[in-house]
This record gives C-alpha cells, structure tokens and sequence, in this order.
C-alpha cells in the first residue's frame, strides 16, 4: 500500500468516520479535530453543522465553504421474531448496489457487522429472478437467532447502519476509494481551504463549514448559513464522473483528473454568473484546471445556501467521482488538490468591493 501522508491519513479518518444523515456525531469529531488549528473558533449550529470561523478582516466579506457531513446509509425501522433487521434507506439508494454487502450496525453497546439480504435466487420463478429486488424485500442479517438475541446486544429501531468499507489507495497512487466521499471529500476541502489563506493576507471573514442532513433536503445547509450570514458561499461536494464504459459524452462530460468542476445548473441551482466569471477568470490565470458541469437532477446544499435570508452569490465546485451512493466511489486526488487551490485562490482575490461587483456582474 501507497505510503500514508498527512493528507490521506486526514482523508481516511474522514472518510472511514461513520455518520448518516440526523446522526453525524462522529465524522463531526473528526472534522473538528482537522479543522480547528487553522480556525478562531469552532462551534456548531443547533441542528449539529460545525461552522469553523477565521477572520482575516473582521470588517470584510463573510465567505462559506461548506461540504456535508453525512453519507447515505440505513436507519434500523424494526426486528423481526428471528432477529432479522428491516431498515429504512436514509438518502438515495439505487437497489441494485445493495445486495450481499457488509454493514455495520452502530448500537449503543458497540458496532454490530450485519450483511444485506433477501430471498435467494434458487427459489424465485424464471421471471422474479430477472427482476431487480425491490429495497423493501431487503433485510440486515447479524446473525441473531431471535428477537430477543439482537436486543441483548443492543439493536434498536433508531440506530444508524452505514456500508464498510475501508479507505483504499490504489495502485495509480492518485486514485483513492473510499465509502462517503459524497460528501467528506468536501468537508476536507473546506479543512483545506482554511489552511490555505490562515496565513495569507487576505480581507476576508472565511467559514470552514461542515453540513448535516444534506442527503434528506439540504437542511444542515439551510441552518448554517442562516446563522452565518454569508456574503458568498462555495458547495463543495462529489459530482458525476463520465469516463467509464458506457457513458456518453453527452450524459456526462466529466473525466476524473482534469479539474475540478464547475456547476452551471442543478435542479437546485442556477449558479451565480457573476461569481461563475470570477472563478473561473482566476483558473485561467493560474493555469488550474476545471470542468463545467450541468445536471438536470440533484442539487448540492448551494441550493439551500443561495436562498438564504435576503440570497447569497453562490457555486458549486465538485469532484467527478465514479460509483458515488454506492459502498465503494472512487476520485482523483489532484482534483482534490486543484479544486482547494482554486477556492483557496479566489478568497485571498476577494473584498468588500469585489464582492459587491460580483454580486451585480
């Protein structure tokens, strides 16, 4: 395996960090302890969204980064007679993805590994087994003989379920898999990004934001920023890579390596024009490289941010990620790396007058 540098260590902690939506405590905590040396102040919104302030200018603009803290996952809903766990899905589920593999159960006396399943093939008719099985029919098995049994090791309805899987380098060094970088590869962008202007001159307030219940409706987007106030915010979260077999061109542009993207249009979002220009005019002259993207679905929490109190310029910039929702996405680190540069890049350009230039561009 790849030799563990600061930031792939940062990025398994991050990412092997258990936390669905409504029950993000945990990866919060590890976003805290990376976060906090390059911040004034770290508290968190009365929903659990961490907001890491530093303050360049006092005075001076209020910039959010917030990537989203939860991952999709399961809640447990009840356990049968025989000890067999039903769930709900918590976030957007594809069934097919599902099938066979390994969950762990988060209770209160510990984890619990339990695997996802449902009726064997070997019984179902000709027809039934060409079929997709729909997500009701699935069932966690931890191996419990009774209702009882699974009490006694501490199941209850309530708990959160989340896939395993274990932080990978592969062997192109750059290409990193991991479970949850939807979306904690943005909460370590927004790490990033506050270590990237901490001791650059820069006449800005700037807010390091980690996000809850992004996947259920953007709400911890919703409370952050209405706490925050901001002048101009980035969504910083995974997008849809295009370069597996397959996919055309024309349904995703995107190729995992060649730059961040840059969000024209999701269907939570018509991004800023004017802050659009001012990114990507500053890409242009540091030479960084980025990608446009426009999705007919999905939406990123700059959909919540951009309608907050009296609107906020706003834009998404993701990272193409491949097999995202699923137990095992896949990204590049130097979009990792660029996308950080860029943002890191466009704050040290901001100010007061900037800012109210951009807002009517």
């Amino acid at each position: 395996m790849a030799k563990m540098d600061e930031t792939l260590t940062m990025l398994k902690d991050l990412t092997d960090a258990k936390g669905i939506a409504g029950n993000e405590r945990e990866a919060r905590a590890v976003m805290k302890k990376y976060i906090e040396p390059f911040a004034d102040e770290v508290t968190t919104d009365n929903l659990g969204s961490l907001i890491a302030k530093k303050s360049g200018d006092a005075n001076g603009p209020k910039i959010m980064v917030a990537g989203h803290l939860d991952e999709v996952g399961f809640m447990i809903t009840q356990i049968d007679d025989k000890g067999f766990l039903r769930f709900q899905t918590v976030g957007g589920w594809w069934s097919q993805v599902m099938l066979a593999q390994r969950v762990t159960i988060v209770t209160r006396k510990g984890d619990i590994t339990g695997v996802i399943g449902s009726k064997p093939p070997h019984i179902l008719s000709p027809e039934a087994r060409k079929k997709p099985v729909d997500i009701k029919d699935m069932f966690i098995d931890i191996g419990a003989s009774s209702k009882e049994e699974a009490q006694e090791w501490g199941v209850r309805p309530g708990d959160m379920v989340v896939p395993y899987f274990e932080f990978t380098v592969m062997n192109n060094e750059k290409m990193l898999l991991a479970k949850a970088w939807d979306n904690r590869i943005g909460c370590a962008i927004a790490i990033d990004v506050m270590k990237y202007v901490k001791d650059k001159q820069h006449k800005n307030t700037v807010y390091g934001v980690g996000t809850v219940q992004e996947e259920v409706g953007l709400r911890g987007a919703k409370t952050s920023a209405q706490a925050i106030q901001p002048d101009i915010a980035f969504g910083v979260d995974v997008g849809i890579a295009g370069d597996t077999p397959g996919v055309s061109s024309k349904e995703a542009m995107s190729k995992m390596g060649d730059g961040p993207q840059i969000i024209l249009y999701d269907a939570s979002m018509v991004s800023h024009k004017g802050l659009r220009d001012f990114v990507t005019d500053v890409a242009d002259e540091l030479n960084i490289p980025y990608q446009f993207d426009a999705m007919a679905g999905g939406g990123t929490d700059s959909g919540a941010i951009h309608v907050t109190s009296g609107g906020v310029p706003s834009l998404s910039i993701t990272i193409a990620t491949r097999y995202i929702h699923s137990h095992a996405a896949m990204l590049h680190r130097d979009d990792y790396e660029n996308a950080v540069k860029l943002i890191g890049e466009v704050i040290l350009r901001l100010d007061q007058e900037t800012v109210n230039k951009i807002k009517f561009d």
